[in-house]
């Protein structure tokens, strides 16, 4: 008789039963009813909430230079909105974001998203070297970089800006892709390697910088894996702030005209 256990392919990790405090097993949670339309509605309201924001300076005779205000603002307020319907559709149409997103935290998140984090600048920072190479070092540069080119603010703006891009915006967007939108995939029934890679390439595509999609796309890679390893937001969320602490201390240091 064979005693072999059943074919790599086919294991999936078991999602432990969840027990109540008298130790009693907790029935499982329904299906969420939201799916693919929520990630699309957020994605409308990241982008209307970002053209609300700058088309004034676009129109009327303007210059198309938004003051440093107005673009730290454009960087917070639109990632916000969309997060905040992520976490308005798991409320209305599921079972909150703690179950339908993963948006919990757990001691080893902690550790394991330093290690994808880290893991992923070992990987991120050659690959941005390299890619500045192929395609010249302004169009390797981020559009956030772009917007803030020139610009000069004081220390409490700069640490603003320093903390949005290296705390916040990773939350937010996290709660989008490898929350939203990982929940959305997985409800029409993809596994979680179809879930890595189709928020992966939505959230490279979805930065709309188009000369650096394929170094997104390596940045991306580390956390989606945070992701599906621990089938929480906590890792990922800790290893994309781990990624945006060097970008982020680098903007800051440029507003403040400490850097170039």
């Amino acid at each position: 008789m064979s005693t072999s256990g059943p074919p790599e392919a086919a294991r999936e990790p078991v999602e432990p039963q969840r027990a109540g405090s008298d130790g009693v097993p907790l029935p499982k949670p329904p299906a969420h009813r939201w799916g693919l339309g929520a990630y699309l509605l957020a994605e409308a309201v990241f982008l209307g909430t970002n053209v609300l924001l700058v088309l004034p300076f676009y129109v009327d005779g303007g210059d198309g230079r938004p003051p440093a205000e107005i673009l730290l603002l454009s960087l917070i307020l639109p990632t916000m909105m969309a997060a905040g319907v992520a976490l308005l559709a798991t409320r209305l149409r599921g079972n909150g974001p703690r179950i339908d997103l993963g948006l919990r935290f757990e001691r080893s998140d902690l550790v394991r998203g330093l290690a994808f984090g880290c893991g992923g600048l070992a990987l991120t920072i050659p690959a941005a070297a390299l890619w500045a190479q192929v395609v010249g070092p302004d169009a390797a540069s981020s559009a956030v970089g772009e917007l803030f080119a020139g610009q000069r603010v004081g220390v409490p703006l700069a640490i603003g800006v320093f903390l949005v891009v290296w705390l916040v915006a990773p939350v937010c967007e996290e709660i989008v892709y490898r929350g939203l939108l990982w929940g959305a995939v997985r409800r029409h029934g993809a596994d979680r390697w179809w879930a890595l890679g189709l928020t992966t390439l939505a959230f490279a595509l979805a930065h709309f910088e188009f000369s650096r999609t394929p170094l997104l796309l390596v940045i991306s890679v580390p956390i989606a894996l945070a992701r599906l390893y621990t089938d929480r937001l906590g890792a990922s969320i800790i290893a994309h702030q781990v990624n945006n602490l060097l970008p982020a201390v680098s903007l800051c240091f440029m507003l403040t005209g400490v850097l170039n």
